[in-house]
């Protein structure tokens, strides 16, 4: 009677695509959580910064990680890291493959040939190559490297070097937005829970002089 049904697959998916509630809630619901650590303003938005950069990175599968990393060498808050990694998702992340495999291709001076399309194409053949080598090292077939070599040199290396301009960047961007509102929320909830406090000896001394 009380018990929760597991979600199935296609709507796991689906809800990766598109969150329960929508968009916008899940950004206001990880703004919430954002405002609401507890921590130093410039130690959230470091942390904030290292979740923002880390999309920027080829290590899809990793952003968690690497956010963490980041977060903890130049000392920001973990949790703010891994939940500003929300930045990263359906929407942004073909747009941000794409800036920079072309930025990446241009600083290696390799041609621009690797598109949205030609990208999700070149990770296909990638992971193709990888089961099926996987599955040649237990039978006579033989491997072959040719889709994950592609892969490797015209999309995740430009991309990695591609994604180090805009990456900083951005994080620099979220950590200059993010520190004044933080500091701004924080000093505006101690107002109010020092006025409660107040407002509730006040109340006690009250009921104590009428009680004499």
């Amino acid at each position: 009677m009380f018990k929760r049904n597991p979600r199935s697959y296609l709507r796991i998916v689906a809800e990766f695509f598109y969150p329960r509630g929508g968009w916008y809630r899940a950004a206001g619901y990880v703004a919430h959580r954002l405002r609401r650590l507890p921590d130093p303003p410039h130690r959230i938005s470091r942390g904030i910064a290292s979740g923002v950069f880390a999309c920027f990175t080829p290590f899809f599968g990793l952003h968690f990680l690497t956010a963490i990393i980041v977060a903890f060498v130049i000392r920001g808050n973990i949790i703010a890291a891994l939940l500003a990694t929300f930045f990263g998702n359906p929407l942004t992340f073909p747009l941000i493959a794409e800036l920079s495999i072309t930025l990446g291709s241009r600083i290696m001076d390799l041609p621009i040939n690797m598109h949205l399309p030609q990208i999700i194409e070149a990770f296909w053949r990638a992971t193709g190559d990888l089961w099926h080598n996987f599955m040649a090292a237990f039978t006579d077939d033989v491997a072959h490297w040719g889709g994950l070599r592609r892969f490797m040199s015209q999309v995740f290396l430009p991309y990695l070097v591609g994604g180090l301009v805009p990456g900083i960047a951005a994080g620099m961007i979220a950590y200059g937005l993010s520190r004044p509102v933080i500091h701004a929320y924080q000093r505006r909830r101690i107002r109010k829970l020092k006025a409660r406090y107040e407002k509730r000896m006040s109340a006690q001394t009250g009921e104590a002089d009428a009680g004499e």
